[in-house]
């Protein structure tokens, strides 16, 4: 769905008349929270984020895998796998899984570490385990109970914070902003700038300290397209953010296209994306997540697809070495069966 644009500004009356409903469902999603969850007999660390819509949460999964990994860990990527028809428990493959089969997420997760998709948290781990994890990262599932978290990184987006800081439907958070503190074990704010949400900037201590990162595009390929003028598109959790990505390398995207996170493309979106690059001699360019949407047999789609560069980004933490201690000693207390 697209975010009501009310969600990120100053309480209105669309967020007041709203705000009802989201008493009820924050109660809900707060009584969920304090359900104990199964142990995996390995060590989970969760990365998640308070709110609705995009922050940052599958480059930092990647980021704290490669970590791991440099560390001689085996960590596997577990996934819900959201818009994908599997349940799982599934290892991901690239070249065999489409978006609609895993979802997109898990897709590109793939490529970077073994990832295992499952719409059931705790088989999921038991599955990745028995593949040879020794160790889960959780991509999202802050709110999901169903598993113990031996660390959990909350992802916040510097420029948009946590919004109106009312629950859904009122506004973006996931559940009531107390309830989700008490199960974070430290916040990651990503993004330029060092202002940090007036209401997380009160609640973090030395117990749970406050990381920052960056997310930086592929300098090869940004250099590779020079002085090109670009069509962009993307649909994400916020596109705006990738297109002042784009804007911040000195690349000039002459038109802007938006559609919702996780939008399955079509052959009519390809033909007018197509038409419209080529009505103006644009090169389209968008995220690695849309990236891998742009898959089937249609023609349309495929030539989409052949044109269009896209643009890989990493995040780069400000402290690594934090996040190398942080994430290590989440390994060195692994959780045990539950019993």
């Amino acid at each position: 769905m697209r975010e009501p644009s009310f969600w990120w500004t100053k309480p209105g009356l669309a967020a007041w008349l709203l705000q009802p409903a989201a008493l009820v469902y924050g109660a809900v999603a707060a009584s969920r929270l304090r359900r104990p969850g199964a142990r995996a007999g390995i060590p989970v660390i969760c990365i998640g984020n308070f709110t609705l819509g995009g922050t940052g949460k599958t480059p930092t999964a990647i980021a704290v895998a490669r970590l791991l990994t440099q560390n001689g860990k085996a960590p596997f990527v577990l996934s819900r796998g959201y818009g994908g028809r599997l349940a799982g428990p599934a290892r991901v493959d690239p070249a065999i899984h489409t978006a609609a089969d895993v979802g997109d997420e898990p897709l590109l997760l793939a490529r970077h570490v073994p990832t295992i998709v499952a719409h059931d948290r705790v088989a999921g781990a038991a599955f990745a385990r028995e593949a040879g994890a020794d160790v889960i990262v959780m991509d999202d599932g802050l709110q999901n109970p169903s598993l113990h978290k031996d660390l959990t990184i909350a992802v916040i987006d510097v420029r948009r914070g946590i919004g109106n800081e009312f629950v859904f439907p009122a506004g973006p958070l996931r559940a009531p902003l107390n309830a989700q503190l008490e199960k974070v074990h430290c916040i990651l704010l990503i993004g330029d700038g060092r202002q940090t949400p007036t209401a997380i900037a009160g609640m973090t201590h030395a117990q749970r300290p406050l990381l920052r990162g960056r997310l930086e595009p592929d300098g090869n390929v940004i250099k590779g397209l020079g002085r090109r003028k670009l069509l962009a598109f993307a649909g994400i959790g916020d596109p705006e953010k990738f297109f002042m990505t784009l804007a911040a390398t000195g690349l000039e995207a002459v038109a802007e296209e938006s559609f919702a996170d996780h939008h399955p493309y079509t052959a009519a979106d390809a033909e007018r994306l197509l038409a419209l690059a080529e009505g103006k001699n644009l090169i389209p360019v968008t995220t690695e997540k849309d990236a891998v949407r742009l898959s089937g047999s249609n023609s349309a789609i495929a030539k989409l697809l052949a044109k269009t560069r896209t643009i890989p980004v990493t995040l780069v933490f400000e402290d690594s070495a934090a996040v190398n201690k942080l994430v290590l000693r989440a390994h060195q207390t692994p959780s045990r069966d539950k019993g």
